[in-house]
């Protein structure tokens, strides 16, 4: 055996285990996915503005700019109101099959197939800056996207292998640290977008081809590493026939194993059974839930979406480093998330820190409307853009239900 490495959440590993490690994966993807975002705003932007820029020399507008400007951005947002519905109704079916095939088959189906659509979307868009296509060209990389799985697919392979590579007791942090990998490594690609953008300025073909080359590349790193370096790590859920013989108390979470020596003759007291009343109302908490997440989903993909149309005209009008700022200042909730759970899961529920994300989330929404001024901008949107955050929680129980619970909760906490 070869000398070991240290991991923080599986302790001492052998160097070979090293490879069952997904976060380059993630890092490389959120890279080239955060290029590919704000590649895409500012490549659109140029070729409508181009356009529009063309045909105004022909008007006679008592007001050019602004018309200029509404006609740009009228382009601009139907463009993306189809790019979206292309990206989001195409892998409604193919996600669930890959899933199928990753659980009956190999765990690796869904993350390769998925990255192998990521590449070709963003393949896509460094053929319409080399070769001047027109961007209704990009639906099709949508499309190839979405059929290949998207970020549905990828993720939750992605959380599939984060499980298997973590023992029970570290596989709340393992995930959450995945998500905190995810923010950051989107952060720092959208801090570098606005910069590689810029590097090739002159004739309009060739405005973002360093910025799509590179989101192009590390695409294509993270495909490879996923099918010729990633390995499938083995389960480390520990036997339960060697659990010894405890006694259990019932919990406002589960029903929980005491230490209490004077109990050892005991040989597995069950729980208090519960009453069968209390089922229908932790389903009607599970629909409610449902419905919440629905109605705040669409909030969320409703400002989300209108927020880099905004920023591109009158009050702010930001340039193209201007707009990598903006949407690396969206990837903070990440940051804010991982501690909003490490300090506010041990003295709230979970009921509870649901509220706060949608609260905290509203009254971002609600600020944005007053925005006048760039650093207003960035005080509203830091619990507006990209929300997403997690809380775990994990609960020892008895012999006969010896499991772990992970609970997605709560988008946003600052």
């Amino acid at each position: 055996m070869g000398p070991e490495a240290t991991c923080p959440w599986s302790g001492p590993l052998p160097r070979l285990r090293v490879r069952t490690l997904i976060e380059p994966v993630v890092a490389s993807t959120q890279v080239a996915a955060s290029l590919y975002e704000a590649g895409l705003l500012l490549v659109v932007k140029a070729s409508f503005g181009a356009g529009a820029g063309a045909s105004s020399n022909h008007s006679a507008s008592p007001s050019p700019r602004d018309a200029l400007e509404d006609e740009q951005q009228r382009a601009i947002s139907n463009f993306y109101i189809v790019y979206n519905l292309v990206a989001g109704l195409t892998p409604l079916l193919s996600a669930y099959g890959l899933g199928w095939l990753s659980d009956r088959y190999h765990r690796k189906i869904s993350i390769c197939v998925s990255l192998l659509g990521f590449l070709l979307s963003r393949l896509g868009l460094l053929l319409k800056v080399l070769l001047d296509w027109p961007v209704e060209v990009l639906y099709g990389a949508a499309a190839l996207n979405g059929l290949c799985g998207g970020f549905s697919a990828f993720w939750s392979g992605v959380m599939a292998l984060g499980s298997l590579g973590s023992s029970e007791d570290r596989r709340s942090l393992r995930l959450i640290l995945l998500d905190l990998i995810l923010g950051l490594a989107g952060f720092c690609g959208s801090m570098a977008s606005g910069h590689l953008f810029k590097q090739m300025t002159g004739h309009h073909s060739g405005q973002g081809l360093v910025l799509t080359a590179c989101s192009v590349s590390c695409a294509t790193f993270a495909l490879v590493y996923s099918l010729l370096v990633l390995k499938v790590p083995e389960s480390t859920a520990s036997p339960r026939t060697a659990l010894p013989a405890v006694d259990t108390v019932s919990g406002t979470i589960g029903t929980y194993r005491t230490l209490d020596p004077d109990q050892s003759d005991k040989q597995g007291v069950e729980g208090y059974p519960p009453s069968p009343g209390k089922a229908v109302p932790k389903k009607t908490v599970i629909a409610l839930l449902f419905v919440g997440a629905v109605i705040y989903d669409l909030a969320v993909v409703g400002t989300v979406d209108v927020m880099p149309l905004f920023v591109l005209r009158e009050p702010l009008r930001w340039n193209q480093v201007q707009v990598g700022y903006g949407m690396a200042a969206g990837y903070t909730i990440f940051i804010t998330s991982f501690l909003g759970v490490l300090l506010f899961s041990r003295c709230f529920r979970d009921t509870t820190m649901i509220v706060i994300g949608m609260v905290s989330f509203g009254s971002g929404a609600l600020l944005l409307a007053f925005v006048k001024e760039t650093y207003m901008f960035y005080i509203a949107s830091w619990p507006t853009n990209k929300p997403h955050g997690c809380n775990m929680e994990t609960s020892q129980r008895n012999e006969g239900a010896d499991r772990r619970e992970l609970k997605n909760t709560s988008n946003g906490f600052f």
